[in-house]
């Protein structure tokens, strides 16, 4: 684990010396920033409660494209550019260079979301927020985050091409984004159950609602241990 952790701080030190960080940072406080204050229709203003439920909506969506952003050079820069073999002639396993890859995207997201901080204290003055609630739903977007990263890692590790990488990531998240959950409406019966337990939204949008049930926490370490497994067979075939 320590050997992971190393390798997490010098990625999330890479995130930061170049302009990745700050744009997917800035992006994705503006992005939120807009339609939690300003944009009517779904804001607080016009909701009139006490609740983050704008921001968690609009994170959901913000986060689902800004994750693949972070992930797509991970593993794919280093099988373009040699590097991955050479870090693995070092006394480092590949799944210490997976899950410490895995962890800087976590931290990265987790600095994003501490930025937000401003806001759940702002509401809290305008009014009795729900606590509890909200901290369940910062929960929920960290287990997204993680199931969205895992998955981005796992698309970055089969091919040399960022690009390539942000678009099969892409490509994956959209069954679990929207696509099951619009397969669980159309379809009846068990396969319309089935669809419902693997939508991606089902889980979240129950831990957002304050409810942290144990099939939502199973669901999302679930995405992400077969996702991460997968990374790390991918490299071994090499």
């Amino acid at each position: 684990m320590s050997t992971s952790w190393i390798i997490a701080k010098k990625e999330l030190a890479t995130y930061f010396d170049s302009l990745v960080a700050y744009v997917v940072l800035i992006l994705f406080l503006a992005f939120t920033g807009i339609f939690t204050w300003l944009a009517g229709g779904g804001d607080v203003f016009f909701r009139k409660q006490a609740d983050l439920g704008a921001f968690f909506n609009m994170a959901y969506w913000s986060l689902f494209f800004f994750i693949p952003a972070l992930t797509m050079r991970q593993i794919a820069e280093e099988k373009k550019t040699g590097t991955i073999e050479l870090l693995l002639t070092k006394n480092v396993s590949i799944r210490s260079i997976v899950v410490g890859k895995f962890l800087s995207c976590l931290m990265m997201v987790g600095i994003a979301l501490l930025c937000t901080i401003p806001y759940y204290w702002t509401i809290s003055k305008l009014g009795n927020i729900d606590h509890g609630a909200t901290i369940a739903g910062y929960l929920g977007l960290m287990l997204m985050s993680a199931a969205y990263a895992a998955i981005g890692l796992y698309a970055s590790s089969i091919t040399n091409n960022q690009i390539v990488a942000f678009l099969i990531a892409l490509s994956i998240g959209i069954f679990f984004h929207f696509l099951f959950s619009f397969l669980a409406t159309a379809t009846p019966g068990f396969l319309g159950n089935l669809f419902d337990v693997l939508a991606l939204d089902t889980h979240y949008y129950s831990i957002t609602r304050g409810v942290i049930d144990s099939k939502d926490i199973i669901y999302f370490l679930s995405i992400v241990v077969v996702a991460l497994g997968a990374a790390e067979l991918s490299i071994a075939k090499r």
